[in-house]
């Protein structure tokens, strides 16, 4: 049988969202009913710790429309935005969160942009719905990231968005590990169309991203898409030379025609500086190689190892790019 082919897929990551699931998928039914369009709703499972599953095999049991996939542990969001993607066989393709911070009620709006000859039309939140520091650690790195990067991303975009298939391929095309679905959306040089939506609370429960994974996030961010953090080091490591010298210069001075400093006060703060320089230029540079010595084992970026649809629930052996099937 030939696979369904829809106008609009629907592609959302799943985590953590299990008391939010049934009013998710209500929503989100109601909404692309409104859109007049054959549509399908893709679920990816990453490995949540509760009852996710369940309810999204239900969901695809009960609707030939929707199909759901189970990663064999938890990749995170990118790499589940990414399976869904790569299962994505629309013209179409809207990617969402499940935590219904972003109303699935704007995808017809997203939708009826789109097809006035917009590639990729993303959104950007009115208002974040989140604590002071979260908005002000995320208006710090994009900033630095746009100084740094020379690029224009703002800390107000969503993942709510929808692509069309000419983008979804090049999406796929990619092959860094470091798979950060807007970095790459911005990389990729598609100029997107923006509508503003309101951001609201969490429907249920609370945010996956630790403290921890933000900053693992943030450094990820920041070797994606350039090596310019190398460069900085090899224009701070000059300009500390030049320091070096001018500072060797006005001691010599110092002792030829003037008294000469008391102590070792300047030769151990230069010491200090010249080793902290070369303790972070060290760490940044052992960073870089380990992405080099992640991108070369050649791991999958995920693996999916159960999928439920309405023909019933499969367990599947699946990489990126590569699948094999055995009904249970």
């Amino acid at each position: 049988m030939l696979p369904r082919v829809s106008e609009i897929n629907v592609v959302v990551p799943v985590y953590g969202c299990g008391s939010c699931l049934e009013t998710l998928h209500e929503r989100l039914v109601q909404s692309l009913s409104r859109t007049g369009a054959d549509w399908e709703i893709i679920y990816v499972d990453d490995c949540s710790p509760d009852e996710s599953w369940n309810r999204l095999a239900g969901f695809a049991a009960s609707d030939p429309r929707v199909r759901a996939f189970h990663m064999s542990r938890n990749f995170g969001q990118h790499a589940a935005i990414t399976a869904g993607l790569a299962q994505s066989r629309g013209e179409w393709t809207v990617v969402m969160d499940c935590d219904l911070q972003d109303p699935p009620e704007e995808i017809p709006r997203l939708y009826e942009i789109a097809r006035k000859g917009h590639d990729l039309v993303l959104t950007t939140r009115l208002r974040r719905a989140q604590n002071p520091f979260r908005k002000l650690a995320a208006r710090v790195y994009f900033k630095a990231r746009n100084f740094f990067f020379k690029t224009d991303i703002g800390s107000e975009y969503s993942t709510l968005s929808i692509l069309s298939r000419k983008v979804v391929n090049a999406f796929l095309s990619v092959g860094d590990r470091d798979h950060q679905y807007m970095l790459i959306l911005h990389w990729l040089g598609f100029r997107p169309a923006v509508l503003e939506i309101q951001h609201s609370s969490r429907e249920a429960g609370h945010s996956s991203y630790t403290l921890g994974t933000l900053v693992r996030v943030a450094l990820d961010g920041m070797f994606f898409q350039t090596t310019v953090l190398l460069r900085w080091i090899v224009y701070t490591g000059f300009a500390v030379a030049v320091l070096g010298a001018l500072a060797a210069a006005g001691i010599v001075y110092s002792y030829m025609v003037e008294n000469p400093l008391p102590g070792w006060t300047s030769l151990s703060v230069l010491i200090l500086l010249i080793g902290g320089f070369i303790i972070i230029s060290t760490g940044i540079s052992a960073l870089y190689v380990g992405k080099i010595f992640d991108q070369v084992k050649g791991r999958p970026l995920y693996v999916i190892d159960r999928v439920a649809r309405a023909d019933g629930e499969s367990i599947v052996n699946e990489e990126a790019g590569t699948a094999q099937v055995s009904m249970s």
